[in-house]
């Protein structure tokens, strides 16, 4: 199966090749490979050579956005020396499948290991990431060194997102996205396994404890937003509160107030009118490629700009997924949703026995309180990475890999 815009409902036959078959059974697990036709290559190459750029910010620093001098060399580099085909080669590497899970279309990698007793791993992304995230870690984590733990590695694309295509109907919230998880890897014949994620991974991770208790033998995430201390009050009232539990709320609280105040624009957009958005961005590959390097630049662990934690190539594969797939809508449409059922952390959730795992890292965009965390999860194991950022998949695959490894043979 080759697939570029999937689940386009509205553009013409030329523009697009062959999408998941929607009409199959639900049960069917169809097999998928990245092609995305020439036209489309082409297409790109004459948008971006014809973008009208805004004028010149005041500052040639960050604090006005993406800086103009930036955005030219990236969209000159991703319009001439970007190779889409060598992304694809590499993408398609793994073995990757769709199937249709309550009405829509979930595009997934699954690699089995060669190893006996291996444990099944759930791995989900968050936005702007996609499957690209967990690339360079597949090879780790199902054919790792004899004496550490072997996986079974499944990474679905969130519906709305890359080539998952777009959601026909309303209400795919964390939540929901988490029951369909627990459906396809109940469909790919795994009774018990281990769930991780970051950024809305880790949301969606987190309420599958809650949705399929029963089946996870453990979760683990890089982002705890139901831990975030956003009045430094929140610790009042808990027995046992050390100075140094009050010292990390201290800055947790600080983090979310700096966020609120300067870099969280974007979610409150993509939660309120990410149809308006979705306008310019699905038109302008200038734009989607602003729009998603901006948060790569803020949320990373650099010296100055997004190559210093990522590869350019590494990086523009990413975006390019967003613009071939015509998913910036449909994408931003999940904070919306989970807009509708509680926000972005959900409220507060209820209590979870199911092993969890945190793994942080200094420049997240937030800081959790493990005192906080134990109040409604069960907490086993709680690391602080030295450096990284948002995007560990991306920054530091290796330290992720350690982490889950030891995770999982604690277990």
């Amino acid at each position: 199966m080759v697939a570029s815009h999937p689940n386009n409902d509205d553009t013409t036959a030329e523009s697009h090749a062959a999408v998941p078959d929607t009409a199959a059974s639900d049960e069917a697990i169809t097999e998928f490979r990245i092609a995305v036709p020439e036209a489309e290559l082409t297409d790109l190459r004459d948008r971006l050579a014809r973008t009208r750029w805004p004028d010149r910010q005041p500052a040639d620093d960050w604090s006005y956005g993406l800086p103009l001098h930036y955005a030219r060399d990236l969209a000159a580099y991703w319009r001439d020396e970007f190779d889409w085909r060598a992304a694809e080669v590499r993408l398609n590497r793994f073995p990757q499948f769709t199937s249709v899970v309550d009405g829509a279309t979930v595009h997934f990698l699954h690699v089995s290991s060669a190893r006996d007793g291996a444990t099944p791993l759930l791995l989900t992304h968050g936005w702007p990431g996609s499957f690209v995230e967990f690339l360079d870690m597949i090879e780790p984590l199902t054919a790792p060194p004899p004496d550490r733990p072997a996986f079974h590695v499944v990474v679905p694309t969130i519906p709305g997102y890359g080539f998952s295509g777009h959601t026909a109907d309303a209400g795919w919230d964390p939540t929901r996205i988490a029951r369909a998880w627990a459906t396809l890897m109940q469909r790919l014949g795994y009774e018990r396994y281990l769930a991780h994620g970051g950024d809305w991974g880790a949301m969606i991770t987190h309420r599958l404890m809650r949705e399929a208790p029963d089946a996870l033998l453990g979760a683990h995430v890089t982002m705890l937003v139901t831990a975030v201390a956003r009045t430094g009050r929140e610790l009042d009232g808990l027995p046992q509160v050390t100075d140094t539990d009050r010292a990390v709320a201290a800055a947790s609280a600080a983090r979310a107030k700096a966020n609120r105040r300067t870099e969280m624009g974007y979610g409150f957009i993509q939660s309120t009118k990410p149809q308006t958005l979705a306008y310019g961005l699905a038109d302008s590959p200038a734009g989607q490629l602003a729009w998603i390097v901006e948060k790569f630049h803020k949320w990373t662990d650099n010296d100055g700009f997004v190559e210093d934690a990522i590869d350019r190539d590494t990086l523009l594969t990413n975006v390019s997924i967003y613009w071939f797939t015509n998913t910036a809508g449909s994408s931003a449409r999940l904070y919306f949703e989970a807009n509708q059922t509680g926000g972005w952390g959900g409220g507060r959730p209820a209590p979870s026995q199911v092993p969890l795992a945190v793994l942080t890292f200094p420049r997240d965009l937030s800081i959790p309180v493990r005192r906080l965390a134990e109040q409604h999860d069960r907490i086993v194991r709680w690391t602080e990475h030295d450096r990284g950022g948002h995007f560990p998949g991306f920054e530091h695959p290796d330290a992720l890999v350690e982490d889950l490894r030891d995770f999982a043979a604690a277990l």
